[in-house]
């Protein structure tokens, strides 16, 4: 881990720094299980950010102004939130067309998010498709 995402990571509240950093595996695994090579591990706007050169960049983050909750952050120009809310609107949160809002209390949908990932780390292959050619 590069320098500064660690100290990014060391700014999360001890309680909150374990969500982050599973969040941060997933979105690993996820890139590692597709064969995606060129994941670029790098802070936008201050978030830890995941991009790689056939996808859209996901972003992730905790903010105290809301301490129960944490988000993963898509580029709100695309159709991966309202893609993601018709294949998981019973199971995700959502913030408008730029976030999957996730609670501290509650258990990583970890297929879901799975899913989520890999469709935006494919988006450029597959945004013509409908629902991303999930």
């Amino acid at each position: 881990m590069q320098k500064a995402i660690q100290l990014k990571f060391d700014t999360y509240p001890a309680h909150i720094r374990p969500l982050m950093l599973a969040l941060r595996a997933l979105i690993f695994k996820v890139a590692a299980e597709d064969g995606i090579t060129d994941l670029e591990e790098c802070l936008k706007w201050g978030e830890p950010s995941y991009l790689c050169k056939s996808g859209s960049t996901v972003r992730i983050d905790w903010k105290d102004k809301s301490p129960n909750q944490y988000a993963m952050y898509f580029h709100c120009q695309t159709s991966l939130v309202a893609s993601f809310m018709e294949l998981y609107k019973e199971e995700l949160c959502f913030s408008g067309n730029r976030a999957i809002i996730l609670d501290i209390h509650q258990q990583l949908p970890e297929q879901a998010l799975k899913h989520c990932v890999s469709l935006t780390l494919h988006y450029h292959l597959r945004k013509h498709k409908p629902l991303l050619g999930a």
